[in-house]
C-alpha cells in the first residue's frame, strides 16, 4: 500500500521560499461584510455599529493594502469561494497529481518521468533480471528506449501547421521541430541511436567519448559532432545517469566544439537553445542533483528513478553495466 502523505495548507506565505501552489478565494465585498456582521453579533455579542466602525477603520483598509495586491502572486483565483466546486475539484486534482510525482520531480521541474504502467514495470523487471538472455535484454531495452525518446521529443518546441485532409477539410495540427541532432556518449549512449533514428528520419548524430577517471586531466578522448550543432536542438543520449559526472563533463566539450568563446553558462544555453537528455534507466538521485544544479535549464526524461548509489557508485537496485549487457561484452 502507498504510505500516507501530508499536505499542509497555510493561510498565508510571507517571505517563504520553496515549492508551493498559491490560490486565492474571492467573494464580493458586501458578502464579506454581511458574514462579519453575522459572526460578530451572534457569536461575539457585539453591536452592529461597533462592527461597522472596526470594518471601516481597520479591516477594509488592511484588505486594500495587503490582501488585494497579493492577487498578482496567486497561481489561481477562485471566485465565489467555497461555493465554486469546479475550481475546488481542479485544485484537488492538482494536489493528487503532485502527490503522485517522484519527490525529485517536485524539486526539479525539468525532470520528467514517463507515466508508469504495468507494461513499463514489466519491462523494467525483465531487464533488471541478471539471468535474462542477451537477446531479451536488448529487445526489452529497445522498447523502453523508444518510449523514452518519443516522450522526450514531445518536450521539444513546435509550430502550428495546417494541412488539407483527403476529405478536403482543413486540419490544424503541429509541425515537428526540424533542427535536431543527437549526441551519444560512447558507448552506452549508442544503444539509443536506433530509436532516435526511427523517430526522426535522417537525424544527425554525433559521438563523444570521455574517460571516467580523467585520463591525467585529458577527459575528452574522442568527439565527432555535426558542424552546425550550434543551430540545432541537442538530444544528449545516455541510458544511465548514476553520479552525473559523465553528463556534466560532456556538455562543456559539446559547447566548446561549436564556439571558440570562453564557456559561459548563459551563452551556452543561448547557443544551444534546447538541450534534452533522454535517459533509459536507472537514474540515481545523486546524478539528478548533480546535473540539475549545474545545468538547471536542461530537460531530463527517464522511465524510472532508482533509490541511490552504493559505496562503489553503482545505481541501486540498478541493472549492472548497461553497455556491457547490451553489446554482449559482460562475460
Amino acid at each position: 500500500p502507498t504510505p500516507p502523505k501530508l499536505v499542509f495548507f497555510f493561510l498565508s506565505l510571507l517571505g517563504c521560499n520553496g515549492h508551493y501552489f498559491i490560490w486565492q478565494c474571492t467573494v464580493d465585498a458586501d458578502v464579506r461584510l454581511a458574514r462579519r456582521i453575522r459572526r460578530d453579533t451572534v457569536e461575539r455579542g457585539r453591536d452592529v455599529n461597533s462592527v461597522l466602525e472596526q470594518y471601516a477603520k481597520f479591516v477594509k483598509p488592511a484588505f486594500d493594502d495587503f490582501v488585494l495586491p497579493s492577487k498578482k502572486y496567486a497561481d489561481v483565483i477562485i471566485p465565489r469561494g467555497g461555493d465554486n466546486h469546479v475550481a475546488i475539484d481542479l485544485i484537488v486534482q492538482h494536489i493528487r497529481t503532485k502527490l503522485g510525482q517522484h519527490d525529485l520531480c517536485k524539486i526539479y521541474p525539468n525532470v520528467y518521468v514517463i507515466q508508469s504502467t504495468f507494461q513499463i514495470r514489466g519491462m523494467h523487471t525483465l531487464i533488471r533480471d541478471r539471468d535474462i538472455s542477451k537477446h531479451d535484454f536488448v529487445f526489452y531495452s529497445d522498447r523502453l528506449i523508444r518510449l523514452v525518446v518519443e516522450h522526450g521529443l514531445g518536450h521539444l518546441p513546435f509550430t502550428e501547421k495546417q494541412v488539407v485532409t483527403p476529405t478536403a477539410t482543413v486540419y490544424t495540427g503541429v509541425d515537428f521541430c526540424k533542427k535536431l541532432c543527437g549526441v551519444s556518449i560512447v558507448r552506452s549512449g549508442e544503444s539509443m541511436e536506433n530509436a532516435l533514428r526511427a523517430c526522426c528520419k535522417g537525424i544527425k548524430i554525433g559521438k563523444i567519448l570521455i574517460h571516467r577517471e580523467g585520463d591525467d586531466g585529458k577527459q575528452l578522448i574522442y568527439e565527432k559532432l555535426p558542424t552546425d550543432i550550434s543551430e540545432r536542438h541537442v538530444l544528449l543520449l545516455d541510458p544511465v545517469l548514476a553520479t552525473g559526472k559523465l553528463v556534466t563533463r560532456s556538455i562543456p566539450h559539446t559547447y566548446s566544439s561549436a564556439t571558440s568563446l570562453q564557456p559561459s553558462l548563459s551563452y551556452f544555453f543561448y547557443l544551444f537553445s534546447y538541450i534534452l537528455i533522454p535517459i533509459l534507466i536507472p537514474q540515481a538521485p545523486e546524478g539528478i542533483h548533480c546535473v540539475c544544479k549545474r545545468y538547471p535549464s536542461l530537460k531530463i526524461v527517464t522511465s524510472e528513478i532508482d533509490v541511490a548509489l552504493n559505496e562503489e557508485f553503482r545505481v541501486i537496485p540498478g541493472m549492472g553495466e548497461f553497455g556491457d549487457r547490451y553489446f554482449g561484452t559482460d562475460d
